[in-house]
């Protein structure tokens, strides 16, 4: 690829999916500028081999692509317009993608807000996880313009497996990502479940997952998450608020479109209080510990 197809890109937010993702398009030839409100983060970049940058203004000064790479929609638009934001540098004709989970409504308005200052907006939300943003093999869920697509498709080549093109405006990336994360977070409140009903039965749980996931009750999630509640480990490859907020937001579009969504609110309801209880910061699998530890039922690793 010429290296006029392979314009400077940002990446704002560092995270365990950013810093993937970042490391990822420099592997790719990219000339790639991280930024973080983390420092630690912005340094462990640079000793990469990337650019830092201490303000989404400052990383977006030179990029003909930003990546924004953050938990949420506020997030994603103090970036955008706040203080320091992209918006006050960023190039006339250059593209903003966005990777945050959001109802599709916010999605649409920040994409107007951006496409009237000259801008291009691409909803871009992801799935995958960190192994895979760090391999360059994610799934990426993506619309917008045709000049938008045309814009980021570098950087998305470098940073997915499967890029989907789901429609011509902002709105309906972030609309099919919130239908996976319904299933997400459903799947892992009823693995959780599963797996801590089966030690309270007096199950040897790697034997039931050995099991299950060569059985039809299996899901990715079952396969994904289990073995953390198996080995004791929380440590947040995604956190119970990822799906506390996710799973607010499809309540909130249901509600508005009159559409009922029992099982997701049931789901809802567990991640609740698995985060009320302490552990929001700590792994998605942490819902069985909650399930454990009501029912005083013994976890790997649990003094409970």
């Amino acid at each position: 690829m010429p290296a006029t197809d392979k314009p400077p890109v940002a990446v704002i937010g560092l995270g365990s999916m950013g810093f993937g993702m970042a490391t990822s398009l420099k592997r790719a030839g990219f000339d790639v500028t991280g930024c973080d409100v983390t420092a630690d983060s912005v340094a462990r970049f640079v000793k990469e081999g990337g650019k830092g940058a201490r303000t989404p203004a400052e990383a977006a000064r030179t990029a003909g692509i930003v990546v924004s790479v953050v938990v949420n929609a506020a997030q994603t638009e103090t970036i955008l317009f706040g203080k320091d934001g992209v918006a006050e540098t960023l190039a006339r004709d250059a593209v903003f993608v966005s990777s945050a989970t959001m109802d599709p409504d916010v999605a649409r308005r920040l994409a107007k807000d951006l496409e009237a200052t000259g801008r291009h907006y691409l909803d871009a939300p992801i799935s995958g996880g960190a192994q895979r943003a760090a391999q360059g093999e994610l799934t990426i869920l993506a619309s917008g313009s045709a000049a938008a697509f045309a814009k980021a498709r570098p950087a998305l080549n470098a940073m997915a497996a499967k890029l989907y093109e789901l429609g011509d405006a902002a709105g309906q990336g972030a609309a099919f990502k919130m239908i996976n994360q319904l299933l997400a977070g459903v799947h892992i409140a009823a693995a959780s479940e599963a797996i801590a009903f089966a030690a309270r039965q007096g199950l040897d749980i790697r034997k039931v997952y050995e099991v299950i996931t060569a059985s039809a009750g299996n899901s990715w999630m079952f396969e994904n998450r289990m073995p953390h509640v198996l080995d004791g480990d929380y440590a947040p490859r995604s956190a119970v608020e990822i799906f506390v907020k996710d799973l607010g937001i499809i309540q909130d579009m249901a509600r508005n479109a009159r559409f009922p969504v029992p099982v997701s609110a049931a789901a809802l309801q567990m991640f609740l209080a698995t985060a009320a209880a302490g552990m929001g910061r700590d792994d998605d699998a942490s819902v069985a510990r909650m399930y454990a530890r009501i029912t005083g039922t013994r976890l790997p690793g649990e003094s409970h």
